[in-house]
């Protein structure tokens, strides 16, 4: 009697349980048809949980059974990923071990270049800019 009744609990909370799932904030909002539409997307591609207690996608364990995955435009080069890396580095400009969160021309500023500054005007020039002005606007 108990394990029967043992068994009816368990088959109850996994049944309320499930329900909690179905509920899930992705498909709020969603209609029939969408969601539909999103499976069947999902079973022609592979992106579902494959049984067992692996824990990969169908399209992980068998990738010649799915189409390939559409690739992402590349933006840079190789060549200008290695040049930025290289400029990072020379700069200092990566991110330090620890948790900081500082970049390490932060932590050690005497080991890095100085980022340089724009030049701007000399003090004559603005001067000389000013007095050109008030000359112009009659003032």
């Amino acid at each position: 009697m108990k394990s029967r009744l043992s068994v009816v609990a368990i088959a109850l909370s996994t049944l309320v349980a499930g329900h909690a799932l179905a509920a899930d904030t992705s498909t709020v909002g969603k209609t029939r048809e969408q969601v539909k539409a999103e499976l069947a997307e999902a079973i022609r591609t592979g992106d579902l949980i494959a049984a067992g207690e692996i824990g990969l996608r169908l399209n992980e364990i068998n990738p010649s059974l799915y189409p390939k995955p559409a690739v992402a435009q590349q933006g840079k080069t190789r060549e200008q990923v290695k040049a930025e890396l290289a400029e990072a580095i020379r700069t200092g400009d990566l991110i330090a071990a620890g948790e900081t969160g500082q970049r390490l021309n932060q932590l050690y500023p005497n080991r890095y270049p100085q980022p340089v500054l724009a030049q701007g005007q000399s003090r004559e020039d603005v001067r000389a800019g000013l007095v050109e002005s008030r000359r112009a606007n009659g003032g």
